[in-house]
């Protein structure tokens, strides 16, 4: 008997494709990927190497692991995302990540002019250049020579003896040295002879150059100022490693270690040349407590926010008058126009400075002598007509952007919205203020906080137009009317007044970074509630 079974028979239907295997990577590919991760590798290896000579063991230690990272990311099966994401990552470490961290480093510490090492290299620096000719020195006549672009002297002592001595290599004697005809050594094998048109060439090279007689400083140096004969030269200031001072050999004056990263006498007198070490909030209390720097930096900090403020008021509603006008559908010629408004964006900012600059000079200017007959109206030289300048150049140099940002926003606004407008009876300005004006902000508010951040750090313009100037008349420091913090950080960084001071300068840029950060995040805040709002 045969069973009979009722049950729908369902139509075949051919099984879905299989996604083809991921197989392994061709010839060319792999050979790449060997290629370009030995590259890696090798310099890698140079890095670690040239740390480990330096005794660098934390940097060490961090390349040595990033280096097993990368091969472990790119040798292995799958992870295809971190292969991709790995350099991007690796380049925001080194160039974002690491200099803002050193940046706040350096902050705490009195890095600067004369505090740039350790100490071993201060007693060392020191030694080296509180150097006086020794009075009863014999001279020694000697030859210049060069190896891989350092520079030797080959020396000829009274006895006749020939040895040789860089600025690191203490004097040795020189077996068959090349004897010219007066009997003095003019050559030696693996070295080159400067002829006497490079002496003259480098001559500030050659002064600088002093060549230990011994292993030992105190002993003395040969020095030459015509690159024929040398003299010794001895140091003024003597170390005493048991003690830790130097003493000046002509007054008997003893230099300690004052613990400020300096050695000071005891009248207070502390030598050039320091050490770095961390000085805690010290820079930040200079900012705020020293009458010298206090008072024009409060001056400075209105004047940024005044002129961050101003030029971000200045460029957007010049850029939105200019936007609407060359907007209207009758206007003819709206190309010709538009490709006008940004020619001054298409100018380089460094150079437009320099251009405006030579145009507002009081004595020969454009300006004053085209414009207002001969004026001498002191456009850069008058603290408060310097400011108007700088605001004004700068709009010249903004508004294109606003401009061609608002009208893209315009053109993308939905008409229908203003034609029901009009149909209600509302008037044009009542049709800008409630519809137009703030769908436009929520798509520019995020440029205005970064148009905003960036005035804020304006270097080029004030740095070209006035140079930070009119200076402030009651201080010491090299800071002026027109100067941003940004230019302030500058000429405190790079030695604009009284010397290079690259710890006061960090506690500066963190000041700013501090402000930029805070006031960017409550005006997002605010855009996020503008977008709440009109959606």
């Amino acid at each position: 008997m045969v069973a009979s079974v009722d049950t729908a028979v369902r139509p075949s239907q051919p099984a879905p494709p299989r996604p083809p295997r991921r197989g392994p990577d061709s010839v060319a590919g792999t050979l790449a990927k060997i290629l370009l991760l030995g590259l890696v590798d090798a310099f890698a290896v140079y890095v670690l190497i040239t740390l480990f000579m330096a005794e660098k063991w934390l940097i060490l230690a961090i390349a040595a692991s990033v280096t097993l990272l990368i091969n472990w990311i790119y040798l292995r099966r799958g992870g295809l995302p971190a292969k991709y994401l790995a350099p991007g990552v690796l380049f925001l470490m080194v160039f974002q990540v690491f200099v803002v961290a050193y940046s706040g480093y350096v902050a705490f510490t009195n890095y600067g002019d004369g505090h740039n090492s350790t100490k071993d290299d201060a007693i060392a620096a020191i030694s080296l250049t509180a150097q006086q000719r020794v009075p009863d020195s014999p001279a020694y006549q000697v030859s210049v020579l060069e190896q891989d672009d350092d520079l030797f002297l080959l020396v000829t002592d009274p006895d006749g003896e020939v040895q040789l001595g860089g600025s690191e290599v203490p004097l040795k004697s020189v077996d068959d040295p090349e004897i010219g005809s007066a009997g003095k050594a003019v050559g030696a094998d693996g070295y080159r002879t400067l002829a006497f048109n490079e002496l003259l060439n480098r001559q500030s090279e050659i002064l600088a150059l002093q060549v230990p007689l011994t292993g030992d400083l105190d002993d003395g140096t040969l020095q030459t100022a015509d690159g024929s004969n040398a003299y010794v030269y001895k140091p003024v200031l003597v170390y005493d490693e048991a003690v830790d001072t130097f003493t000046n050999i002509d007054t008997g004056t003893v230099y300690r270690d004052g613990g400020e990263g300096s050695f000071v006498s005891d009248s207070g007198e502390a030598l050039a040349t320091g050490w770095k070490i961390n000085v805690g909030f010290e820079n930040f209390e200079r900012a705020l407590t020293d009458p010298n720097l206090r008072d024009p930096l409060l001056s400075v900090i209105v004047w940024t926010f005044t002129f961050a403020v101003a030029s971000v008021a200045l460029c957007f509603g010049l850029g939105l008058f200019l936007a609407i006008t060359f907007n209207h559908p009758t206007l003819k010629g709206k190309r010709i126009y538009r490709v006008l408004m940004i020619l001054p964006y298409a100018f380089p900012a460094f150079l437009a400075g320099l251009v405006w600059s030579g145009m507002l000079n009081e004595e020969f200017g454009f300006i004053n002598q085209a414009l207002l007959g001969g004026a001498s109206v002191p456009w850069l030289n008058d603290p408060w007509l310097a400011k108007a300048s700088v605001l004004l150049v700068n709009t010249w140099l903004g508004f294109p952007y606003m401009f061609l940002v608002c009208t893209g926003a315009l053109q993308s606004l939905p008409e229908e919205v203003n034609e029901a407008a009009r149909m209600d009876g509302a008037s044009a300005w009542r049709i800008f203020r409630s519809i137009k004006l703030p769908l436009l902000l929520v798509s520019t508010a995020p440029l205005l906080i970064s148009t905003f951040a960036f005035n804020f750090n304006n270097f080029n313009v004030i740095f070209m137009l006035t140079g930070g100037g009119p200076r402030f008349p009651d201080t010491s420091q090299d800071i002026g009317a027109t100067d941003l913090l940004i230019t302030v950080v500058y000429k405190v960084a790079f030695g604009q007044g009284s010397g290079r001071d690259y710890g006061l300068a960090s506690a500066l840029a963190i000041l700013i970074f501090i402000i930029v950060a805070v006031i960017s995040a409550i005006s997002f805040r605010q855009t996020k509630s503008l977008e709440e709002v009109n959606s």
